[in-house]
């Protein structure tokens, strides 16, 4: 057997282990009881763009690959299964291997094969939960080495995260192998964005349009501003950088990037932060504010990047206001209160204030991150809940689950709703959302398994996420207020392999011994 046949096989032993250990484990749930789901679904269309998963195929690659979760909330359930149907479409069989599209049709600005690279980060956070690894892991290769050897000619079309991405991903199925793979890819192409768009202060630039977030407000498609967006990234790869160098062995390499990221923490605190504002903004070309407040300005927490009891926190009361980013279909991409909210028009990609699913994930995982890993009293779980609850919502069209590009941020109306284009747009996240914020596993690197749910005790009564194939073994969550549901006992439980590993009789955070 040659090298490349063993290291493939290294590669899937945890999915083959693990799936051992779920057929020999008594699950809670149980697999088919959710298959209508995707029947549904499949009746929902008739399917004219079939790509490596036909519609026909969907339910099988899901009990294959999905956490499984309930809840007394029925849309919240459904939109759970929703998205990993519709993620499944985008699994693309390339020459290279599995790719992940943004886009089920064509477009004329893509890659080879159809790939986009502006939501990378969000597919790799995404699919680290789908037991098999192959599909996102070939996607990343066909990224960065898809390009005879080389990475593809418009990755740098966007900025991205991909190196903080594959760390988090790292934390879920503890693939050092193919992490420490990866990272001298990573290490070249922080080094081609620090030689493209970084500026002599040490901040970095872009195009709004190059975020990905193009007629923003605060930029334009040709003005070179200091964005808290490309500037979090570089943060979060160089913390990833720092860390994959220490599971090296490479201390110097370490120290390197770690001096990276905290020289940047740093000149995002100190320039970006808008102390009249107390929030994060564009700093323009012309080194001054951009004096509007945009939902990039939660970026940085997505990172954890803000130092804690510096006030920053402050920022968050933005989304709780109706003036701020509160909206009837969920956090709009401008504060209402501007007088250029929404004067861009329709139907151009303009980020001047309707809701945009791609930001609307980034600010729940960022606010996720502000619940579990500081001390404030801002926001609270009833706040995490509400926005959840308003972009379950906004994720339907014409009565049917719908992810599309972007929407009114009043009446839900998505406003390329009719376009082919827009259906099953996979530019966002929903199911980490579901699993590490609101159900609240938290992914770390030791052995310890932590929870904290951001669900109010009063809101549901139960819910169970369970299958979740996590560092080679399958976990069970769930919340049982009297006992009677699942018949496990009372209160909160954890479950590794079957086995009980932590508890409360509230619904708040433990973490197993």
């Amino acid at each position: 057997m040659n090298m490349n046949k063993i290291k493939s096989l290294l590669l899937v032993l945890p999915f083959l282990i693990a799936g051992c250990k779920s057929s020999e484990t008594e699950s809670v749930l149980k697999a088919d009881d959710f298959k209508h789901y995707a029947d549904y679904f499949n009746r929902m269309e008739d399917e004219n763009i079939a790509k490596a998963v036909p519609n026909d195929s969907a339910w099988s690659w899901m009990k294959a690959n999905i956490p499984l979760f309930e809840c007394p909330q029925d849309n919240f359930e459904e939109m759970y299964y929703f998205r990993w149907w519709s993620l499944r479409k985008h699994i693309t069989d390339t020459p290279e291997g599995y790719a992940i599209t943004e886009f089920l049709v064509d477009r004329s600005y893509a890659d080879k094969y159809n790939l986009i690279a502006c939501a990378l980060g969000h597919h790799i956070y995404e699919f680290r939960w789908a037991h098999d690894p192959k599909y996102i892991e070939q996607n990343v290769h066909v990224w960065y080495r898809g390009n005879e050897g080389k990475p593809m000619g418009k990755l740098h079309k966007f900025s991205s995260w991909t190196a903080d991405a594959l760390y988090n991903m790292y934390l879920v199925n503890k693939d050092e192998n193919y992490l420490l793979d990866m990272y001298p890819d990573m290490v070249s192409d922080y080094a081609a964005w620090e030689n493209e768009r970084q500026t002599p202060n040490g901040l970095f630039w872009q195009h709004d349009v190059k975020d990905g977030m193009e007629e923003s407000l605060s930029g334009g498609r040709h003005v070179q501003n200091m964005r808290p967006t490309i500037n979090s990234y570089m943060y979060a790869n160089a913390k990833a950088l720092s860390t994959m160098a220490k599971m090296k062995g490479d201390s110097e390499q370490s120290v390197y990037f770690d001096k990276k990221a905290k020289t940047l923490k740093g000149l995002v605190e100190t320039k970006l932060w808008n102390t009249d504002h107390e929030f994060f903004e564009t700093l323009t070309e012309k080194d001054t504010s951009s004096q509007v407040r945009e939902a990039i300005g939660f970026i940085p927490w997505y990172f954890n990047l803000p130092s804690e009891n510096k006030g920053f926190e402050v920022a968050w009361e933005q989304v709780k206001d109706e003036g701020g980013f509160l909206a009837p279909y969920g956090l709009t991409t401008a504060e209402r209160r501007h007088p250029r909210f929404r004067t861009h028009g329709t139907g151009t990609c303009e980020w001047d204030g309707a809701v945009w699913p791609f930001a609307s994930a980034q600010t729940l995982t960022a606010m996720a991150n502000l619940l579990n890993n500081y001390k404030q009293e801002v926001v609270g779980k009833g706040d995490y809940f509400n926005h959840m609850n308003l972009y379950v919502e906004s994720q339907y069209h014409r009565g049917r689950p719908y992810i599309g590009e972007y929407l009114d941020e009043v009446t839900g109306y998505w406003l390329m709703g009719d376009r082919e284009r827009s259906y099953y747009y996979n530019h966002s996240t929903f199911n980490d959302l579901m699993i590490t914020g609101l159900v609240g596993l938290r992914p770390r690197a030791d052995e310890n398994i932590e929870v904290n749910p951001l669900i109010p005790e009063d809101q549901w009564d139960w819910f169970c996420l369970d299958n979740v194939l996590y560092h080679g073994d399958i976990i069970t969550i769930l919340w049982d207020k009297t006992g009677e549901k699942y018949h496990k006992g009372q209160g909160l439980k954890v479950f590794r392999n079957g086995k009980e590993v932590a508890s409360s009789s509230k619904l708040e955070k433990v973490i197993s011994e």
